[in-house]
């Protein structure tokens, strides 16, 4: 006899044949989102599913909502915020829908809407698209709503930043009332909660930590260093983690820089932002995977659009612009319970950007130094004119050191 446990997928209410499927995947242990929202999704209620990046969320509606299909007509809708991660979720399904005969269409922008079209006719049972796309595919009446009985929202809060708002509401029109929608979120902000109510039936939340904080298992440290050494920090850092490195930078300009900075280190890297056209991301992102590319240049639209185990360190050559994205990024290492590290480079003027960062995260992350480059440490007011600390960073910077001091 078979024991019920958090230890294993059964008793979960998932149907043989994807048991067999998961077994051969490789997944014993469900995580912790997997483990509360499979149940409540394969009962067919609305679900709020709030759990860190990298936790496993695609398998928690991915089953639910196969089995669901298997059983009635209709069709699944999945709203996703980048075309990285509709990829990536519409591969993760087929490994579920292929025992089902169930055709799968990917609807993203960036890729030819005539080729998408003509997926369209297959009559696909799930489609996973990015919002903008699919507005426009349904604009030219390729695709109809009015048969969607299973939505998903998936990396909400990202949709909500990107300002896919309008978007979403009018795709959450169209669709039917009678649907069972599920949604997923690192954060929860109040346009969330707004759409929940008023677009949802009595949602479930489940919580597996709180809003905002980080997966488990993922160690930190900052370094803090002048803009003009940056560079030569990384290089001592990539000499030192040998494993695969995803590096987050600011800006798309500063992707393209720092790729050929890593390349003329004798490093293979590829870059990856919103000025690499489809085919180049896709390249880019296999090649990271299958270990032609040791290192992935990435900005911010990549933070939860990479599933790939094992990276080994995620390195902020930039702190991100919202501290919030700072948990998405260093979610990429770490996934599923899995150890990683994660390293952020920061400049003397920057302390008040890592206190916010800290506030997000509910911990202090360790400042470290290398023996290479010189010492540097946060702006003081005491000891710093304000010629050495730019106009809009002095306040910061004076709020960042009282409270630092006061946590001591």
């Amino acid at each position: 006899m078979i024991s019920i446990t958090h230890d294993s997928f059964y008793g979960l209410g998932i149907a043989p044949g994807h048991l067999k499927v998961l077994d051969k995947l490789g997944f014993k242990i469900p995580t912790p989102i997997q483990y509360k929202a499979i149940p409540i999704a394969i009962e067919g209620k609305d679900i709020i599913g709030i759990a860190q990046t990298g936790t496993g969320k695609t398998i928690a509606f991915g089953i639910p909502m196969i089995q669901r299909l298997a059983q009635k007509k209709g069709k699944g809708l999945i709203l996703v915020p980048t075309r990285e991660l509709a990829i990536q979720v519409n591969d993760a399904l087929k490994q579920f829908t292929r025992a089902h005969g169930m055709e799968t269409a990917v609807l993203i922008g960036g890729e030819f809407i005539g080729k998408q079209i003509i997926s369209l006719r297959k009559n696909p049972r799930i489609i996973v698209a990015t919002p903008g796309r699919l507005i426009d595919i349904i604009g030219q009446k390729h695709v109809r709503m009015d048969d969607v009985n299973v939505l998903v929202l998936d990396e909400a809060d990202r949709m909500l930043d990107m300002g896919f708002a309008p978007q979403i509401e009018k795709i959450l029109r169209l669709v039917p009332k009678d649907r069972q929608t599920m949604l997923f979120s690192a954060t929860i902000p109040g346009k969330i909660m707004s759409i929940a109510s008023y677009y949802m039936k009595l949602p479930v939340r489940t919580e597996i930590a709180p809003s905002g904080t980080m997966a488990e298992g993922i160690s930190q440290e900052i370094f803090v260093v002048n803009r003009d050494l940056k560079g030569k920090l990384l290089g001592e850092l990539l000499k030192k983690y040998t494993g695969t490195v995803l590096l987050f930078t600011r800006t798309k300009r500063g992707a393209s820089k720092i790729t050929r900075l890593i390349r003329g280190m004798g490093h293979s890297v590829a870059e990856i932002h919103a000025d690499r056209s489809l085919q180049q991301r896709k390249e880019a992102l296999e090649g990271f995977k299958s270990g032609k590319y040791r290192i992935l240049c990435a900005t911010d639209i990549a933070a939860r659009g990479i599933d790939v185990m094992d990276i080994e360190l995620v390195l902020n050559y930039d702190l991100p612009d919202d501290p919030e994205n700072y948990v998405h990024r260093i979610g990429r290492t770490g996934r599923a319970g899995q150890v990683g590290h994660a390293i952020s480079l920061a400049t003397p003027d920057q302390g008040s950007d890592v206190l916010n960062i800290e506030k997000i995260i509910r911990t202090n992350i360790p400042i470290s130094e290398h023996p290479e480059i010189p010492k540097e440490t946060f702006y003081k007011p005491q000891q710093a004119s304000l010629s050495q600390i730019p106009r809009k960073n002095y306040q910061g910077a004076r709020s960042y050191y009282h409270t630092r001091r006061r946590r001591r």
